[in-house]
């Protein structure tokens, strides 16, 4: 025999009833079955607003009275044929004026006893059961109602009634042996007294009904239909890859239900652990679903842990006290006044050296813990033996769960690991010796980022999710976005990288989706975004609290440049294609690094320096394997390059800087990259990486613009110098043809010293060939003392550039 259990989803109306029949019909087929159904869902919370307001004195407890009724009425007449629906109806409105001749008692005589209560809740599952069973007699002849009250006797604790276990496995048992129905369908939550009273279960109290029911009769399984297809590996809806657990353990599924998965209420199972009777939990909403079976030995599929759980609205108390070292008591009288006063204690830690105490309770009762463990330890506090209780709230707890982690090492190491890359801060932490449950209570703010991080060290395929937030959607920035777009699918399946854009922002709007914004439409989404500053885009990403979130600066903005440290300090790591911060002063370029180290999160600034060409990267490893720079050579400049590459006797120096701007080798203001500013940046930024302490102020730069082009006022007055100065520019060229030279704008690093400037390049130079746009370092080491370790490519450009900031992504998430 197979007891099937129906929650309140499943039968909250007639389309849901209608799927729980079929499942019934086809359940019949094979054995015969015993159906246990809640109330529609919503009645109970529903019955019980209407005796409250009618103990107030408040007469909306009739409107809340006629919406129960019409609801009901409703639901028959869509089940029912309408001769048939007359008939249940004329029964249910004789239930339904009882029900209202209860309340307008409770009206009138202003109280709502625990056993008026269980009386008025009742009616829920007695109009619920009626009903269905009704519309199940349509389809299934061979099938009866039976109410639980003739078979659950309790004692007369209502609303909280404890059952009398023989007498009601033996009405039970008695029952169904006599029984010739293919189908018994039977009201949960409800029982009585031994004077005939109606009491009722608590809560979970129609799983308790089914279990009860399941026990007595040797039930082949107990089937738990609901609106979720089995336990999950973590909350679907916080955790989109959670997925179900096939099977699991009893003592598994009791740990996932206390620390917060819904599906099963521990202590209304217990009568099916004692008979070993397994639990299966379905979805009445896709019944084809194979759910999770609960076992006394699951096949174990998935590894030591099982899943990973939480509950929310904790409070940490913390008792601490020199006085408590080595003096018996004090745990107890701590426990003691928190049961008295009915706090419930969710998790427990103690130091070892006995001078703290810390506990968990839920926030609704941490004011009330605070005051009565204040009076019970009043005189240790007033001789300062202990601290007043030290009282932390939103906080949460999660947990993860496994019956064989004992036999696994490291499950903890990789769970504290996986917390503290992602910057999720433990408070405490809990573990029984049989290591079935490891606890940790974190802040409220980050049980997401928590329970993503431990799901997909667990239990994915080692796919790591970055979220990037992109600040800057000019030319690099489109770039970048379509190179994401193209890779996203290759980077999953062979670098197990989920790329996932979740912000972006230009100089007046933002858009965020956490689900990541779709490529294909992000111009028009900017478009429609909402109004952005830098405050309110860094307080989104806060606020959003993801897992391995990265902040992308692809503009040339000092205020951008200057939020770098709020990320870092939120353990947001920050990628910058924007040269300002690394070449502002040292203390402030050194201080970014100490955020970096000290707060776990990366700050990677390849691109500063050659566009997508592995400079800074190549220099770091030098340094990390101990090599020492001697000296830097470079031509750091893709746009200098290109210019001195087009400049000759035929064309002018104007027209070839025109050219260059117009192709997008140049700022839109071309005096920033003419007047060697931007290749002292660079110079820089290579020597502080090498080591030493150097500042911009410290860079000789040899201009070779003439004063006139520096002191222009606007970049058309600017060109206009490149006209009248066009003979300086032609005697530049005429020099350096005459000396068989190229003109290379050189950057040059040695001895703690550097300096940029024009410098004619002989044939024998590594830079006299350096053609177009690219880029040239030659690195001086102790080990590279004569032939120089030298890096050459496409140094400007919005491909390359994109490319190294995607070089910086991909790094980032390798790591």
């Amino acid at each position: 025999m197979k007891v099937l259990k129906f929650g309140g989803t499943s039968v909250a109306n007639a389309e849901n009833i209608t799927k729980v029949i079929n499942i019934v019909k086809n359940e019949a087929q094979k054995d015969n079955i015993a159906v246990v159904v809640s109330a529609f869902g919503g009645i109970t919370d529903a019955l019980l607003n209407a005796g409250e307001l009618a103990t107030r004195k408040d007469l909306s407890y009739e409107d809340c009275f006629d919406a129960i009724k019409a609801r009901h009425i409703k639901t028959i007449k869509l089940l029912l044929p309408k001769k048939k629906s007359e008939l249940v109806i004329l029964r249910v409105k004789d239930q339904l004026r009882t029900l209202k001749d209860l309340l307008q008692g409770i009206y009138l005589i202003n109280e709502f006893s625990d056993k008026t209560k269980d009386k008025i809740l009742s009616y829920g599952e007695l109009l619920s059961s009626y009903i269905i069973s009704e519309a199940l007699k349509e389809h299934v002849k061979a099938s009866a109602l039976k109410d639980s009250r003739e078979l659950i006797i309790t004692d007369s604790n209502h609303t909280q009634a404890n059952v009398k276990v023989d007498i009601t496995r033996k009405n039970i048992k008695d029952y169904f042996s006599a029984s010739t129905e293919n189908i018994t369908l039977l009201p949960g939550f409800v029982s009585r007294d031994d004077t005939n009273d109606t009491t009722t279960l608590g809560r979970g109290g129609s799983d308790y009904t089914a279990a009860l029911i399941a026990a007595a009769v040797d039930a082949s399984v107990l089937e738990i239909w609901t609106d979720v297809s089995g336990m999950f590996t973590a909350n679907p809806k916080l955790v989109k890859q959670a997925f179900p657990i096939e099977e699991i353990s009893y003592q598994e599924a009791m740990e996932l239900s206390h620390f917060g998965a819904k599906v099963l209420y521990p202590p209304t199972v217990q009568p099916t652990l004692y008979k070993s009777t397994p639990i299966c939990i379905k979805n009445t909403f896709d019944p084809e679903a194979e759910g999770t079976l609960i076992s006394k030995i699951p096949q174990s599929k998935n590894g030591p842990v099982k899943g990973i759980s939480h509950v929310e609205n904790i409070a940490l108390l913390t008792l601490e006290g020199n006085g408590m070292v080595g003096v018996p008591g004090f745990s107890k009288r701590l426990f003691s006044v928190l049961s008295i006063n009915q706090i419930n204690v969710v998790l427990i830690t103690q130091a070892s050296s006995e001078h703290s105490i810390c506990v968990g309770v839920f926030s609704n009762d941490a004011k009330k813990a605070k005051q009565v463990v204040d009076d019970e330890f009043t005189y240790e506090i007033s001789l300062k033996k202990i601290k007043p209780l030290f009282v932390e709230i939103d906080l949460a707890i999660v947990a993860v769960v496994g019956d064989n982690m004992k036999n696994h090492q490291g499950i903890s190491g990789r769970m504290f690991r996986a917390l503290g890359q992602n910057n999720v801060n433990v408070r405490a932490i809990a573990q029984g010796a049989s290591e079935r449950n490891i606890s940790a209570v974190i802040a409220h703010k980050d049980i997401k980022k928590a329970l993503v991080s431990l799901h997909n060290i667990f239990f994915e395929k080692q796919i790591k999710t970055l979220n990037l937030f992109i600040v800057g959607l000019g030319n690099v920035g489109g770039i970048l976005l379509e190179q994401i777009k193209k890779q996203q699918a290759y980077l999953r399946d062979h670098l197990l990288l989920n790329i996932r854009v979740v912000g972006i922002s230009n100089s007046k709007k933002m858009v965020f989706d956490t689900n990541g914004i779709d490529l294909s439409d992000w111009k028009s989404q900017i478009a429609s975004g909402i109004d952005r500053t830098h405050d309110t885009f860094f307080e989104t990403v806060k606020t959003l609290n993801l897992s391995n979130s990265i902040f992308i600066d692809i503009t040339a903005n000092s205020e951008v440049a200057n939020t770098y440290s709020d990320y870092l300090e939120q353990s947001i790591s920050v990628i910058a294609c924007n040269k300002i911060a690394c070449s502002s002063s040292y203390n402030s370029y050194k201080g970014l690094k100490e955020l970096s180290k000290k707060y776990g999160a990366a700050f990677l600034f390849e691109t500063n320096v050659g566009a997508g060409l592995p400079v800074i990267s190549t220099l770091n490893n030098l340094i990390n394997s101990g090599d020492e720079v001697v000296s830097i050579q470079a031509v750091l400049s893709g746009s200098l390059n290109f210019i001195f590459n087009h400049f000759n006797e035929e064309k002018s120096f104007h027209d070839v800087v025109k050219q260059a701007q117009d192709e997008g080798y140049t700022e839109p203001d071309p005096r920033i990259d003419l007047s060697g500013v931007d290749v002292a940046r660079k110079i820089l930024i290579l020597a502080r990486e090498a080591g030493f302490k150097i500042d911009l102020d410290d860079i000789e730069n040899a201009s070779f613009l003439p004063e006139e082009s520096l002191k222009a006022d606007s970049v058309s007055d600017f060109y206009k110098t490149l006209k009248t100065k066009s003979a300086h520019f032609e005697e530049l060229y005429a020099s350096a043809e005459k000396n068989n030279c190229q003109l290379k704008y050189v950057a040059e690093f040695n001895n703690g010293k550097a300096k940029v400037g024009l410098k004619e390049v002989d044939k024998d130079h590594p830079f006299y060939n350096l053609k177009g746009k690219d880029n040239i370092v030659l690195f001086f080491t102790n080990r590279y003392p004569e032939q120089p370790l030298i890096i050459k490519g496409a140094g400007a450009g919005a491909e390359v550039t994109a490319s190294g900031l995607f070089a910086d992504i991909i790094t980032l998430g390798k790591n």
